[in-house]
């Protein structure tokens, strides 16, 4: 069910860095939700991004979104993946069918805790898993409606579906309700945005990589968004300058844009 939270957060000065705190998980996950009122990245002077540790998380192979091999990619476009600035991608980077990576190289600062897969076998079957899992996602029955927007509640697990498009203004905490295993599943129709420094935070043993955003086509995260769960979006991911994501941004048919960002991939 969704409810209205009455909680708002204050945000530490732009130039620090987003942190990961320990939020719920209860032995679950090394790394667990976003704090939202950890100190976030400003647009106007990004810093180098620290490396953190790898993502644990119990994934629920029953009633999650099934990746396949997708589920081993932080990044993954159809087109072309740009990145500028000193960003982290912890887990696999990948395009196909097309070939192009760009704004990944020595001395820049720029990271991958994985392996790049520029248009070749690897990446063309994680495609085809994502294909699947988009369908998937669209295809769960009974949702719940939703909002325009998100921003200020509480929503515990389920299967929801936006009017059209979805935006998140401010905070949304999804609420595992101590069930480390609890499902999220967003069928947006068209569009997910986040505004500046939003965040989706994680609570009472919810888990990263239980949270899915089907997207319709394009989704973009502003500067300094914090945010959780996998990316399913049809056509293109933007990243916004500073914007951290615990889990993943995959997109079908376009571009993964990335500014500045870290983007930590679940494992099991």
């Amino acid at each position: 069910m969704l409810k209205t939270s009455q909680f708002f957060h204050a945000f530490a000065p732009a130039a620090l860095m987003a942190m990961v705190v320990l939020v719920g998980c209860s032995g679950v996950c090394s790394v667990p939700a976003f704090n939202a009122a950890a100190p976030r990245p400003g647009p106007s002077a990004p810093q180098p991004i620290p490396s953190i540790l790898p993502l644990s998380c119990t994934e629920n192979p029953v009633t999650g979104v099934p990746l396949g091999t997708a589920a081993s990619f932080a990044v993954l476009a159809a087109s072309t993946v740009t990145n500028s600035g000193p960003t982290i991608v912890s887990g696999n980077l990948g395009v196909s069918p097309g070939s192009a990576v760009t704004g990944f190289g020595p001395g820049n600062g720029q990271v991958v805790n994985g392996s790049i897969h520029a248009g070749d076998t690897t990446a063309a079957q994680a495609q085809l898993d994502l294909t699947t899992a988009f369908n998937n996602a669209a295809g769960r029955p009974n949702p719940t409606a939703l909002p325009a927007d998100i921003g200020g509640t509480v929503i515990t697990p389920g299967v929801y579906n936006a009017p059209v498009s979805l935006a998140i203004t401010g905070n949304v905490t999804l609420d595992g309700q101590n069930n480390a295993s609890s499902v999220f599943i967003f069928q947006i129709p068209t569009t997910l945005t986040t505004s500046t420094n939003s965040s989706v935070t994680l609570i009472n043993q919810a888990g990263a990589c239980n949270v899915f955003w089907e997207v319709g086509s394009s989704a973009t995260l502003l500067t300094a968004s914090l945010f959780n769960g996998t990316v399913l979006a049809a056509a293109s991911v933007s990243l916004g300058t500073g914007v951290v994501v615990n889990g993943r941004v995959l997109a079908q048919s376009g571009a993964v844009t990335l500014l500045s960002n870290r983007v930590t991939a679940p494992t099991p």
